[in-house]
């Protein structure tokens, strides 16, 4: 019972996903296209927000509901990054669907996006697996 808030927000999430059409494979194919700036604009709006949240919580030194301090730590340049990001974008444009939206699409009826999910655990497993060998 005590997650339940966490419950309400999770479906209204979902739904802002799909009244935005986000997880429209169709807006997602004409953003891969560069036919449309709908997702650009979305996703562009997200990256503003999330630059404007990290410099408030730097510059006023923000902490948590607890307390706790909040530590952003640098971040160094890896190949790994750019290889993977290619692959999620690769697999993204194919399905029309990357992680986030993928149980709103489910929730909405397209039950063939749980070969992506299922295919997103798989790759997690893998990647589990490999971690290890892998360069970081």
């Amino acid at each position: 019972m005590r997650n339940f808030k966490y419950l309400i927000l999770g479906i209204l999430f979902g739904i802002i996903l799909v009244k935005s059409e986000v997880i429209s494979w169709f807006r997602i194919q004409e953003m891969f296209r560069l036919q449309a700036f709908h997702m650009y604009g979305i996703i562009g709006s997200a990256i503003v927000v999330g630059m404007i949240s990290i410099l408030t919580i730097k510059r006023f030194q923000l902490k948590t509901i607890k307390g706790e301090a909040i530590i952003i730590p640098k971040k160094e340049f890896h190949w790994g990054t750019v290889y993977g990001g290619l692959i999620f974008g690769l697999g993204w444009a194919i399905t029309g669907a990357c992680p986030g939206p993928l149980f709103a699409q489910i929730g909405s009826g397209f039950l063939v996006v749980c070969v992506t999910l299922l295919s997103a655990i798989a790759g997690t497993w893998v990647y589990g697996l490999l971690r290890d060998k892998l360069h970081h």
